[in-house]
């Protein structure tokens, strides 16, 4: 596929929501994909989970400066999330080509669904005291182990809840993590997981390099851009346009609407 401009451009977009607001990857992405550029959504779950993983450490590098990553914590995420993320993108090929694309499409409209309302949980948590001393948490291994891998599943089947169904089940296992932490921790654990689904998906032919070519073309500047202004800048002001988008993406795609 030659480059498209267009393509570059919802990178670009996409990057920039992902830098702002540390969530919308493949939230964003793949519904793009799938509902504006009628890409296969096999396609663009592979396609995103290959951009994703090229995202994902320029939020991870700002958290790791700042030192809010509890990296015991994300190693026992690691765990479960990285074989659980290979095992999900097996899922395609073990379900058959042919019923696998209505299916794929109505899972990530859930998964959808369930990102946007891990955002408002998310705002309740904020609002009713998430978020407490850094560090005061031990951890507790099984309970973190299986967020990982529930998490690492869904990520390799959809590519969507890296960046938020995650998030939401760290805080009711963790509710003394400051947000800073909880968005550290959820995205140095993001780089192996993408990474396991991403390639997954490469060795079973579901990636498109052209597509995703265009798209890493602005989603780098973008989240990088991103990541900047919102050192600076509440995000609040684009949270509402994402869950907006979460919500009306996941009711088209799950067919509600």
């Amino acid at each position: 596929m030659p480059f498209d401009r267009a393509l570059a451009l919802a990178g670009l977009l996409v990057g920039f929501m992902v830098g702002m607001t540390g969530m919308g990857g493949g939230a964003l992405m793949t519904p793009i994909l799938v509902l504006f550029f009628k890409v296969d959504a096999l396609a663009a779950v592979g396609s995103d989970l290959v951009v994703s993983l090229f995202m994902k450490p320029v939020g991870a590098a700002v958290h790791l400066r700042r030192g809010t990553v509890r990296r015991d914590i994300a190693v026992w995420l690691v765990v479960g999330s990285v074989p659980a993320a290979f095992l999900g993108s097996l899922v395609p090929r073990l379900v058959g080509a042919e019923q696998i694309e209505p299916l794929l499409k109505e899972a990530i409209g859930i998964a959808l669904l369930a990102s946007a309302g891990s955002m408002i949980l998310r705002a309740r948590f904020s609002v009713f005291g998430g978020g407490g001393a850094p560090g005061g948490a031990g951890v507790q291994r099984l309970p973190t182990l299986a967020i990982g891998a529930l998490g690492g599943l869904l990520v390799g089947i959809t590519s969507v809840g890296s960046g938020s169904l995650i998030i939401v089940l760290l805080m009711l296992v963790y509710p003394r993590l400051t947000s800073a932490e909880l968005v550290g921790t959820d995205l140095i654990q993001a780089i192996p997981l993408v990474g396991s689904a991403a390639l997954g998906h490469l060795l079973f032919g579901n990636v498109a390099l052209g597509l995703t070519s265009s798209l890493l073309v602005g989603a780098i500047p973008g989240v990088f851009v991103g990541a900047r202004i919102s050192s600076s800048t509440s995000g609040r002001l684009v949270r509402p346009a994402l869950f907006v988008v979460l919500l009306s993406s996941g009711l088209k795609l799950a067919q509600v609407i």
